[in-house]
């Protein structure tokens, strides 16, 4: 009796096993998943069970990996665009995001004609330590793999920093014509979330965010601390192009512009119930002046931030509308090293606003989305999220609306003169930023005397001569600019000016050069100095 007491039980037993330890290692609810989800046990399901008859029995030989993949997939592709499963090698890459660190020497680099050419050293890490210095070209790792010239490694830099070579390794450089051999060892590099931070005028200070990460958060206080010593009377915080990540470093920071006890966003879901996020104290800039700046790659953490102050009206957004992503995921770590990703909430503004844009159609309709707004003429014309949906009153009386995206308080409209697609291909190819750099070696020692980027900003250029040469360099990736004339004429060569300030003095460099021709930012100034 106890024997078939211990069969019955034991499959049950295991599977609880197995539950109990995800539960733990992911930090999840009680109630979030159970033992008959198929996470638990696939193999006691029909998926398991087919995907095992396939691999057993079928007429050919087959890849039970790239079965149970298609098979995952597909059964996800059924609920919404932000489950997702993904592999050990992409988890890898998006749990060093949102840490803000990864294991690395600190370079960036581009292969410009055969030739890996170093275009910039973080300042602290093993390669600045080393000696490395921007325009040097590496030529070979442990004097056997070939990294530039004709037989250079097929795999890829990256792909031979991470997986080929050890924590420890030689490097061959060339600079100034020169061969010099030196030893890098790999350590921990910080992925910084702040871009820039500098004050656009005497009185009001700018900030561009490019991700939601858990060091964003102390970077951000520490930028505006800098700026309040500046002068900062105002400011300015610029969230375009930013996808997201942590949702805690947008609560955190919101905190910081709201009063203690203030809703700044809540989810809600079926299986995991409603969790709010309130301000913990009044913030320390609770009345600083404010300005957001979005667009159409606003997305997540980023619509949550600009949500949260738009409901309270403690900023003005500008741009054209966010993306609309409303969804909430947790990551469920699998035996095999890699995650799934499923939406278990709903996020909704303080006013109850949840922006998630409809995904009913198929997951490419979604994806085309945006180029469907500028196809449309919407991000020219008037952008907007086509108020159809519930609305809102701020405190103010101002009304916003649920779905879609957030509603820029002032739209500015795209440009579409200043970027024809003979022109865009000099970005999509990164043909403008590999010519950029080139010049820079080239004229390096002119323009190394400009020791401010106010002082490149105002340094007079040969623009003929540049666009010239652009020319020639962009028929080698098939790009043919002679005709672009004008506005994008001007754009191409301001991008460039803004390059080559991001080549001399980093990522800040290039705003600070590329924001004197902004649209957005000048609509920014003029709306929160009015």
């Amino acid at each position: 009796m106890k024997k078939t007491n211990l069969k019955l039980w034991l499959p049950f037993l295991l599977s609880l096993m197995m539950v109990v330890g995800m539960v733990i290692g992911y930090k999840l609810r009680k109630d979030t998943i159970g033992p008959d989800t198929f996470i638990a046990n696939p193999h006691n399901t029909a998926i398991g069970e087919v995907v095992r008859i396939i691999d057993k029995m079928y007429v050919q030989g087959t890849d039970k990996d790239s079965l149970e993949m298609k098979a995952i997939n597909g059964l996800l592709s059924q609920l919404d665009p932000y489950s997702v499963y993904i592999s050990a090698a992409q988890l890898k890459e998006i749990n060093d995001k949102v840490r803000g660190s990864f294991v690395g020497i600190g370079i960036g680099f581009e292969v410009i004609q055969d030739t890996v050419a170093i275009t910039n050293v973080v300042t602290g890490s093993p390669a600045d330590k080393a000696g490395v210095k921007i325009g040097d070209q590496f030529l070979s790792f442990n004097d056997t793999i070939k990294m530039s010239g004709p037989n250079r490694s097929a795999l890829g830099v990256v792909n031979i920093l991470q997986k080929v070579v050890g924590n420890t390794f030689k490097v061959l450089i060339k600079r100034n014509q020169k061969e010099l051999t030196t030893t890098l060892h790999k350590a921990m590099i910080p992925i910084f979330s702040i871009d820039a931070a500098y004050m656009l005028d005497k009185k009001t200070g700018y900030v561009k965010v490019n991700q939601f990460s858990e060091t964003t958060y102390r970077e951000f206080m520490l930028a505006l601390e800098k700026l309040k010593k500046a002068g900062m009377q105002q400011l300015m915080i610029d969230l375009r192009g930013n996808s997201g990540g942590v949702l805690t470093a947008a609560t955190e920071i919101a905190n910081e512009f709201l009063a203690d006890k203030q809703l700044i966003v809540y989810t809600d879901g079926a299986k995991v119930g409603r969790k709010e996020y309130r301000c913990k104290r009044d913030g320390l800039y609770k009345d600083l002046k404010l300005a957001i700046l979005v667009d159409e790659t606003s997305a997540s953490a980023s619509e949550v931030l600009a949500g949260a102050l738009q409901d309270w009206d403690r900023a003005t957004i500008i741009g054209r509308r966010t993306f609309g992503k409303g969804l909430v995921q947790d990551q469920f770590n699998l035996t095999n090293g890699g995650a799934l990703r499923l939406t278990v909430a709903k996020y909704y503004t303080p006013l109850g606003r949840n922006i998630q844009k409809s995904y009913d159609r198929s997951s490419t309709e979604y994806q085309r989305e945006l180029t469907k707004r500028f196809h449309s003429g919407q991000t020219v014309l008037g952008d907007t999220s086509s108020p159809t949906g519930k609305a809102y009153k701020t405190p103010k009386g101002h009304t916003v609306y649920g779905g879609g995206g957030i509603t820029p308080d002032v739209l500015v409209a795209y440009d579409s003169t200043k970027l024809p697609p003979s022109a865009l291909d000099l970005f999509l190819k990164g043909t403008l930023t590999r010519f950029t750099f080139l010049y820079y070696m080239h004229n390096r020692t002119g323009l190394d005397s400009l020791k401010t980027v106010n002082a490149l900003f105002a340094y007079a250029m040969p623009k003929d001569d540049i666009w010239g040469k652009l020319e020639t360099f962009a028929l080698a990736d098939s790009i043919h600019i002679d005709s672009i004339q004008g506005v994008a004429k001007d754009n191409v060569l301001e991008k460039f000016r803004a390059f080559l300030a991001k080549d001399m003095f980093g990522p800040q460099g290039y705003f600070e050069i590329n924001n004197h021709h902004d649209n957005i930012v000048r609509k920014g100034l003029e709306t929160i100095n009015q």
